[in-house]
């Protein structure tokens, strides 16, 4: 058994253990249920369970959520659309997000198959510096869909945003032509 203050008691029969957390105003916790003989420990346990709930918030903010973005096409895209798709999934790659390219087949669309399908294998060759295909281009039904990831980590994106904020920055005071020395006037003789 371990007191409060993290003190080792020996071992206790339950009576008193419970006796000596009541003492205390605390609660008599088993920490190690499989150990011979258990282990208790006197806490506040109310206390204990508001410090983990914390602990696991603040866990929490730190972690990123990946959300898959949906771009979709139709089979007869016209090449400034195409391209606009395009820059949008790579935008999306580019903030760390996954993307799932959709092509949705209707009525006889559907004998037409291996126009989708260009389209995706297009997209991917045409993204593929800055992705990894998680799924090539599978069918379920009427819809044909692919799904991208980024190819980059947060950290290599952070080191690539920071790197590119720094070579602004020397740019930008390089452009910028320092002032001329100032002339002193000679008096007329």
């Amino acid at each position: 058994m371990i007191d409060d203050e993290g003190n080792q008691l020996g071992i206790l029969p339950p009576y008193e253990a419970i006796k000596k957390a009541r003492e205390k105003n605390l609660d008599l916790v088993e920490i190690s249920p499989t150990a011979q003989p258990p282990v208790c420990r006197i806490m506040d346990y109310g206390k204990y369970l508001y410090q983990q709930e914390k602990k696991e918030r603040e866990a929490k903010k730190h972690q990123k959520t990946i959300t898959v973005k949906e771009v979709k096409f139709r089979i007869n895209v016209d090449d400034h659309d195409y391209e606009t798709k395009k820059n949008h999934v790579l935008r999306f790659l580019d903030e760390g997000d996954k993307v799932k390219a959709t092509i949705f087949f209707r009525g006889r669309e559907m004998t037409r198959t291996g126009l989708g399908r260009q389209i995706l294998e297009r997209l991917i060759k045409d993204v593929e510096s800055e992705s990894i295909v998680e799924f090539r281009p599978r069918q379920e039904g009427n819809t044909l869909h692919a799904i991208l990831a980024p190819k980059k980590s947060d950290k290599e994106r952070e080191k690539e945003k920071e790197k590119e904020r720094k070579q602004k920055a020397a740019a930008q005071s390089a452009a910028s032509p320092s002032e001329p020395p100032a002339q002193v006037a000679k008096p007329a003789s």
